[in-house]
Order: structure tokens, then sequence, then C-alpha cells
């Protein structure tokens, strides 16, 4: 335990360490106060004031995550289907002396770097008095998605298995910030079922995510991670308890008691 806190079980070796990466305390202690805030500190301090009014501000957050989302999926793309850096039946990260070792770098950080920025949202939440929107599953979600890529990154280097499956989640994120960003300025999006709909795209999102973990493991000669593997199976199925219980409580029950 005491290696992993100090950062010295890099099992990638990778010399170059970018921020964030290569010991866990700073991402910890964002975590710890992004906690903190949301749950304790945030709440006492709008407890005796109005909502802020963070249109503005939001508007602009959507826009910079939509166009900063798409940069990552259109470089990733690239990547796989132009450099043709990976044999997609059996994804294994780079060697450190290989031509596209930096692209494989830089994409997987700057996917790590967005879980933070996502961390904004929950922010936003608390300022605008939107605490019900700050459940369980929105935080639990958030931290895992962000000290999860720590983790990974730490003990299996940058890209590699989880490469199109992060890639994949980029494009989900394209569409439900566009999402975001529509619905703060038409109140016909905000009151259309396009809301329902990103929650099915997320639904399939762990349903593919499964499905390519499944055939990797059907290779018999593929050498990638099985810890990473049943890893990423176990938080994809969690998710997707999560999700479709969300779902069926926000969409399928409240039209069932309509009926009656």
């Amino acid at each position: 335990m005491a290696d992993f806190l100090n950062g010295t079980l890099l099992i990638s070796e990778d010399p170059v360490q970018l921020p964030l990466i290569g010991s866990p305390w700073p991402s910890l202690t964002i975590l710890f106060f992004y906690l903190l805030f949301v749950l304790k500190l945030g709440r006492m301090f709008m407890e005796n004031r109005k909502p802020f009014d963070l249109r503005a501000v939001i508007k602009v957050y959507n826009i910079v995550q939509i166009l900063y989302n798409i940069v990552v999926l259109i470089s990733g793309l690239h990547f796989l289907f132009v450099l043709k850096a990976y044999d997609l039946s059996c994804i294994s990260r780079l060697p450190l002396d290989h031509e596209y070792k930096n692209w494989e770098r830089w994409i997987t950080y700057s996917y790590f770097f967005n879980k933070f920025m996502d961390l904004l949202e929950t922010v936003f939440f608390v300022l605008r008095k939107k605490n019900r929107q700050v459940s369980f599953l929105h935080v639990f979600h958030h931290l895992v998605m962000s000290f999860g890529g720590y983790i990974y990154i730490t003990y299996s280097g940058y890209g590699g298995t989880l490469f199109p499956l992060c890639l994949l989640n980029v494009a989900v994120h394209v569409l439900m910030y566009s999402y975001y960003y529509l619905s703060s300025v038409s109140r016909d999006v905000q009151s259309s079922r396009w809301k329902k709909y990103i929650t099915i795209v997320q639904l399939l999102q762990f349903i593919l995510v499964l499905s390519n973990f499944s055939y990797t493991l059907m290779q018999p000669n593929c050498k990638a991670s099985r810890p990473v593997i049943y890893s990423g199976m176990f938080v994809a199925s969690s998710f997707m308890v999560m999700f479709g219980n969300f779902y069926v409580h926000t969409y399928v029950l409240p039209g069932k008691k309509k009926v009656q």
C-alpha cells in the first residue's frame, strides 16, 4: 500500500510523467475537496443563499466540453483507423520506442484529464441548489472514472486494452454535452425525450464494452491483461445495473403510474 501511495509501482515504466500521473496524491487531493464541497461545504455555503445564475458559465463549459471531446474523438479515430497503430483483434499498449507512442500517450492522457474537468458539473449543481441531481450514481460515476483512470495508467500504462472503449465514451460525451448545451438555449429540447435517449445510449455503451471484453477473452493468442479486462467488466456491469435502475425509476415506472 505504501508503494502504491508513493507512486512507485508504475508497471508501465514510462519515463514521461504527465501532471497528475506518478503519484496518487494530486488526484486524491482533488477528489477529497470535490467530495467535501459537493456533500458538505457547498451545501452549507448555499443554505441561506439564492441559487447562482450560472447559465452563461454553463454554456461556455458545455461548448468547451463538446470541442474538447470532438478533438479527442477525431485524434483517437485517426490513431486507430488511419495510423492503424493497434491490432484491433487484440489491443495492447505500444512499446516505448514505437513511432506512435506519443499519440497513444497524449490521447490517453487527454481522456484521463477530462474526467477531472467533468467534476465541475457537480459543483454547478451545488451552486444552483440542484442537490437532487447530486445522486449516489452521479458522484460514484465521477469518482470511479477519474481515479480509475489514474490506477489504469499507473498499472497498465497509456493506451492499450481500454483505448477504443474510452473512445466510445468520448463519443457519448460529445452527444451528452451537445444535449446539455441545446437544452440550455431551447425549452423545446429541455422538454423533449432526448435525455431519455441519452440514457439508452449510455446503457448501449456498457453492452458494447462488455461485448468487446468478451470477444478479447475468446482470442486464444491474445495477451491483453486479464486483470484489466476483468476489472473493466466489473465496472461496466456495475454501471449498467445502476444506470438501468435509474432508467427504470425515471422513465418506466412513472409511465406505468400515469396509465393506472
